[in-house]
């Protein structure tokens, strides 16, 4: 038996990993049962009634929400408790699992991720960052990363795709797209001060990468109450094509038309242009991102 047995909610994505991992859950279920914890299972056909019957369950009293899946999972966990107390948990078995990666989470084992996560609910959790996006009249929370160019181009592809799995699926996302992608022209404000841009792409990062291990920012740090902005200026495609590759080693920074600044607050608005935030699409530019130091905890 635990020192405390906590009252736990264990939200699971069917469709982990494109339902490869549905064996992952029950599991997780049954390891914490046997550790003493109370457990509700909460799985759904799909992630809207999933959102619902979670949102249910912590109105009705929970001690730590237990996310089971990849990204998509993650964001749905963050969207819940972020701003509040109720910390989160992360059994990391989907496609990307880029928080977890940034967290030191185990991803490639769901047995060790499991293991972890037990070993991590006998102490506190971490306080880490948030981010709050401000689109239309609604209101989004990342932890990750948000993108609004042409990366989030690419996720809308790579999302629609069933093929290839894993991290090869936004490489082929990124070819197909690049064949007739264009510069956007960005009108930014950043710690209000505004200007216009043109860029391939512009993201906002918390985590340090995106698109399953794509180190898009290198050197961010999810607790230090900052944002890392990301620009590519425009390149010719054979120039893209040049750079890509050292973005999964981080390398990519050193190119000239790479720009990485720090900031607390930026507004991005360009025409047709939609944002993702963790993988999820956001919706139609403008959007307000805004860093919330502290306003999550996690097990880890």
């Amino acid at each position: 038996m635990p020192v405390l047995a906590l009252r736990i909610a264990v939200a699971i994505n069917p469709q982990a990993s494109f339902g490869h991992r549905r064996d992952v859950g029950p599991r997780v279920v049954e390891e914490l049962r046997a550790a003493g914890h109370e457990v509700y299972a909460l799985e759904e056909a799909n992630i809207e009634l999933l959102r619902r019957s979670v949102e249910e369950r912590v109105a009705g009293g929970l001690d730590v929400l237990v996310v089971v899946g990849g990204d998509g999972m993650v964001s749905l966990g963050t969207n819940i408790v972020a701003g509040t107390v109720l910390p989160l948990g992360i059994v990391a078995c989907g496609t990307g699992n880029d928080l977890a990666r940034g967290l030191g989470i185990p991803r490639q084992d769901a047995e060790e991720s499991i293991l972890h996560l037990l070993e991590a609910l006998e102490g506190q959790p971490r306080v880490i960052d948030a981010v709050q996006v401000r689109h239309g009249e609604l209101t989004t929370w990342f932890a990750g990363a948000l993108s609004a160019g042409f990366d989030a181009v690419v996720n809308e592809r790579a999302n629609r795709m069933t093929r290839p799995s894993g991290k090869s699926r936004y490489t082929f996302a990124i070819l197909r797209e690049l064949l007739t992608f264009r510069p956007i022209s960005y009108r930014l404000t950043v710690d209000g001060v505004a200007s216009e841009r043109r860029a391939m792409l512009i993201s906002v990062a918390n985590n340090v990468s995106i698109g399953g291990g794509m180190k898009i920012a290198p050197d961010a740090q999810i607790d230090d109450g900052l944002l890392d902005l990301f620009i590519v200026k425009p390149l010719s495609r054979l120039a893209f094509l040049r750079v890509f590759p050292k973005v999964f080693s981080g390398t990519h920074t050193q190119h000239p038309k790479v720009e990485l600044t720090r900031c607390r607050s930026v507004r991005i608005e360009a025409d047709g242009i939609v944002a993702y935030a963790d993988g999820e699409r956001i919706g139609a530019l403008p959007a307000q991102v805004d860093i919330v130091p502290g306003a999550l905890r996690v097990y880890v």
